[in-house]
Parts: C-alpha cells; sequence; structure tokens
C-alpha cells in the first residue's frame, strides 16, 4: 500500500536512524525550559495558530452576522408563540 510519500511498508531511509546516533531526551522540549520557558513557547504556539486561520472578509463577516441575527429573531418568535399557546392551554385546563 502506498500513500503521496511513499510505501507504507517500506519507510523512507532518513525514518530509520541507528539506536546508536539517537540521544536519549528525558523530558523532551520541556524538559529543559522552567515555567516561564513553557509560558513562553504556549504564547508562540498560539500565535503561530492565530496566523494560520482564514479570517473572513467584511461581506462574509456582514453576511454571516445578519444571518445569525435573523435565526434569533426566528427562534424568538417561535419560542414566544409556543410559550403563549402552552399558557393559554395551562390556563384553560387549570382554570
Amino acid at each position: 500500500m502506498t500513500d503521496a510519500v511513499g510505501s507504507i511498508d517500506m519507510p523512507d531511509a532518513d525514518d530509520e536512524a541507528p539506536e546508536s546516533k539517537k540521544k536519549a531526551r528525558k523530558g523532551g522540549k520541556r524538559g529543559k525550559k522552567g515555567p516561564l520557558g513553557r509560558l513562553a513557547l504556549f504564547y508562540r504556539q498560539i500565535v503561530a495558530e492565530l496566523r494560520k486561520v482564514v479570517w473572513p472578509t467584511r461581506s462574509q463577516l456582514t453576511t454571516y452576522t445578519t444571518v445569525v441575527i435573523v435565526f434569533v429573531v426566528v427562534m424568538i418568535g417561535l419560542v414566544t408563540v409556543l410559550d403563549t399557546g402552552f399558557a393559554r392551554v395551562t390556563k384553560y385546563v387549570f382554570g
């Protein structure tokens, strides 16, 4: 079975390095950093992820906002009608 990179059964030569060449790490990247270093790493990762976001254009944002407001108004109307109907039924049943 193959994928875009190569065969799954036969990994790339770079992927398999002899164990003698690899260094064993105890804590990974976080093992050598203090709390402030970890906080800085976390902040850098947040900024990196936000740069990947595809932000909507002004027209898309206006469209999305309008759709949400119209949906909320329709739902408010539906709940109001149901609430009024249930209130009248309850008043009729219990007097």
